[in-house]
């Protein structure tokens, strides 16, 4: 972090300088030269003993693996820095002279470890000058402890049912094992994340940052297009500003629009991670989106939206499998066990809907928005003061109840470990 922290400072300054001087040429080389040492970082560190298992075994080989150790957030400050040097050669921000400013930047530790990923472009202004109000405090408050309850009590309760489903005996598990499995981890990934963006989003705000929002109801969604506007939205605009639009995006035609979108998400697959299920994930993505620009969007307005909505989830919660499933031949023994039509439910599928069907409920009822906590409405109805009692006793309950859960439980994942 150090290096990198350094080396795209100076990148940046150098890269404004040539352009001042009116040296395009000079700039696009140390431009090219700060890419490539950022993306050769990142593999040396992320992919390097993937790369090396694969050569080994393509080639027989006994290249030893280097096993270094993954430093925490490198994925994410690698493309923050990549397109902050990137916006300075494209003139859309001036370089940062103050280093502990540009430090700032990189290490911004709500965001570092699991995102959202930040641009230099969204919070230059407020790296120089913040302010820090009573009101962004008590948001920023609010906002964390939301997040925390969206881990804590649901993300790692409804992970429980993946967790077991998983890892029992996946060649005598049934149809609906399989399905609910797959349901729970797609609540999971889901409260996880967006939870940790949700507390990322508040600690910005209690220090004077505001950070983009991460995510929108992608349960919503009624297409895997739609889907990826509202999920990890910070990556996406990532991939589409600094890869999609620079390949030629959708300006030079349908297929190499295709191409483009191919090359996309074979990288944002990878970008999860250094095994083979995560390219499949990537390249599953970018078959479907391609499938639906080529005919599907033709079709999409004859259909009410209820079959759009079960249409999107059905190939959302086997993209999930996919992404959580490392091990390709139990990737495989698990997707074909979710169509084994030859055993539907079974005992243990029984017990798992009768144990948790108030927490998928919850889960259901949470990440497709059916509730949602209209601060407005709630100020209109009460007082000012009530509506400020009920507020902060609601937060320290929750907050209170998320650190019982944290004490008592030894089962608290942390799915972004890749990252």
């Amino acid at each position: 972090m150090i290096f990198s922290t350094l080396f795209n400072y100076t990148a940046g300054i150098i890269i404004e300088k040539y352009q001042t001087q009116y040296n395009g040429n000079k700039a696009k080389i140390v431009l090219i030269i700060s890419i490539v040492i950022n993306l050769g970082v990142l593999v040396i560190f992320k992919y390097s003993n993937f790369l090396i298992e694969n050569i080994n075994q393509l080639f027989n080989g006994y290249i030893s693996p280097l096993n270094f150790a993954l430093p925490i957030g490198i994925s994410f400050y690698t493309f923050q820095t990549m397109s902050y040097t990137i916006d300075v050669y494209k003139k859309e921000i001036k370089a940062q002279k103050k280093f502990v400013t540009f430090a700032a930047f990189v290490t911004m530790f709500p965001q570092l470890i699991a995102g959202p990923i930040i641009q230099y472009k969204d919070i230059n202004s407020q790296l120089e000058s913040r302010k820090i109000t009573v009101d962004n405090f008590s948001y920023g408050i609010y906002r964390f402890v939301q997040g925390l309850s969206k881990k804590v009590l649901l993300a790692n309760n409804i992970g429980l049912i993946w967790e077991q489903i998983s890892s029992s005996n996946l060649s005598v598990l049934s149809m609906g094992e399989a399905w609910l499995g797959a349901i729970a981890f797609s609540f999971q990934i889901y409260f996880d994340f967006s939870g940790y963006s949700d507390m990322a989003i508040g600690l910005g705000e209690m220090f004077g940052f505001h950070f983009r929002e991460n995510f929108n109801y992608p349960y919503c969604s009624c297409s895997v297009t739609e889907f990826w506007r509202r999920w990890h939205i910070s990556l996406g605009t990532w991939f589409r500003e600094y890869v999609y639009i620079p390949l030629g995006g959708n300006r030079k035609g349908i297929y190499r629009q295709l191409i483009n979108i191919f090359i996309v998400w074979f990288l944002t697959g990878f970008w999860h991670g250094a095994s083979w299920n995560f390219i499949i994930w990537g390249l599953y993505f970018g078959i479907l989106l391609i499938f639906e620009k080529l005919f599907l969007f033709r079709w999409f307005s004859f259909f009410p939206r209820w079959i759009k909505h079960i249409y999107t989830l059905f190939f959302i919660i086997i993209s999930w499998v996919i992404f959580a499933v490392s091990d390709t031949a139990q990737l495989a023994e698990y997707l074909k066990a979710m169509i084994n039509f030859n055993q539907i439910t079974n005992s243990s599928f029984l017990y798992y809907m009768e144990s948790n069907y108030l927490l998928l409920t919850i889960c259901a009822i949470f990440s497709l928005g059916i509730i949602k906590f209209n601060r407005t409405f709630f100020k209109n109805q009460l007082s000012d003061g009530f509506f400020s009692i009920i507020k902060i006793a609601s937060l320290v309950i929750l907050f209170v109840i998320n650190v019982s859960f944290l004490v008592g439980e030894t089962y608290n994942p942390f799915l972004y470990f890749r990252f």
